[in-house]
């Protein structure tokens, strides 16, 4: 197996290449809600239709998005950081790993529902972002629960809101969005293969069994639970199904975020 790293635009870069490539089940992406969900929504001349230009072949997980704040802020609830917000004579700064991923869109989503006008620092990655928010150079992250999950089990930041369907079963007190009134903010930044349009069935159906089966062995699957990764058993065309539910629901969400392609 070889790997070749194409990084920019979300994933965009890469997913041109491997919807052009020859569909032989040699080539294949790892795809993603940012590369087929969210940047096409941001960009629609993007360059490749999601869904037609591709075979989807396995969901891997996704781990749910976290609202975190310094302690300094003193608020720990939803509630607490509206009121917060409102009545505060500046903006409140928030960090994201980036423009146009899916923190800062949950965030400016949020943001606009709510009245809030909270201001996006968007930082290039999640460890940038993590660094000045734990060290309180910012005060509010909105980033994927994996990424905060030492940050929060240390103490250095409290989590406010959780982007999962249910409460997570290592964070039984950190409430979901959903149980706070806003079930459209069932979210995860999920990830998944993908190959050129044209691949043989029998080839798709054989590679997602074999994902599938990986992700079922007891060891990763209890180290990704600990990470707050969410997997769930898909077949092939039950996965290109879900992309196309996902393109469905993010794209009303990007477009009342008032997010733009960077």
């Amino acid at each position: 197996m070889f790997v070749e790293n194409r990084p920019g635009a979300g994933g965009a870069v890469a997913s041109t290449i491997v919807a052009r490539a020859e569909p032989d089940g040699y080539t294949l992406l790892v795809s993603g809600v940012a590369s087929h969900v969210i940047a096409p929504a941001l960009n629609p001349n993007i360059g490749y239709d999601a869904i037609k230009d591709f075979a989807h072949i396995a969901y891997m997980g996704g781990s749910p998005i976290v609202w975190v704040v310094h302690p300094s802020l003193n608020v720990r609830t939803l509630a607490q950081l509206t009121n917060f917000a409102k009545k505060s004579p500046a903006p409140l700064n928030y960090g994201s790993p980036g423009a146009g991923t899916q923190g800062h869109l949950l965030a400016a989503y949020m943001s606009n529902k709510l009245g809030l006008g909270l201001q996006h620092v968007p930082y290039k990655g999640a460890g940038p972002a993590m660094f000045d928010i734990v060290a309180g150079h910012i005060k509010l992250g909105s980033t994927t629960w994996t990424t905060a999950l030492s940050h929060i089990q240390s103490g250095a930041l409290i989590p406010i809101a959780v982007s999962s369907e249910k409460r997570l079963l290592e964070a039984p007190n950190v409430p979901t969005f959903k149980e706070l009134g806003y079930p459209e903010i069932v979210a995860t930044t999920w990830f998944s293969i993908s190959g050129p349009r044209g691949m043989p069935k029998e080839i798709v159906d054989k590679l997602n069994r074999s994902f599938v089966a990986t992700l079922d062995q007891p060891a990763l699957r209890d180290h990704l639970k600990r990470e707050g990764i969410s997997v769930t058993a898909m077949t092939a065309d039950e996965f290109a199904k879900f992309v196309e539910d996902e393109i469905a629901r993010w794209g009303p969400i990007v477009k009342i975020s008032g997010a733009k392609a960077e």
